[in-house]
């Protein structure tokens, strides 16, 4: 297990991580934040509603599953939205350059981050 600063480091140690967050979902608040590149209080607010339009949508469909994590791919970065399984209401917000990223591997080490992370 790991506390929320080393996670966050371990996050930004991924090749083409340019930042992280922890956000509490509930409320669209950070928990925590490294990297620069994008303003983490505006993508945390904003990726929080996406997170919640996404659990309506499987609710209206009628889908008993759970959101392994969501993946926006713009012209130049990926964002990833993973879900802490452990804590309801959390989810880890990284950000990453889309030239320098593999993302079959970032995608691994956030589910990595995901499961040892202590709070």
């Amino acid at each position: 297990m790991s506390n929320l600063n080393d996670s966050l480091a371990k996050l930004l140690g991924i090749d083409g991580a340019m930042c992280t967050a922890l956000v509490d979902a509930n409320s669209g608040m950070l928990l925590g934040k490294a990297g620069s590149g994008v303003d983490l209080d505006l993508a945390a607010a904003g990726n929080t509603e996406v997170v919640r339009a996404k659990l309506k949508t499987m609710k209206s469909l009628g889908l008993n599953d759970a959101i392994e994590d969501i993946l926006i791919t713009l012209g130049k970065q990926y964002h990833i939205i993973r879900p802490v399984v452990a804590k309801p209401g959390l989810f880890i917000y990284l950000v990453l350059d889309k030239n320098r990223a593999n993302l079959a591997l970032a995608r691994r080490a956030a589910q990595d981050v995901e499961n040892g992370l202590e709070i």
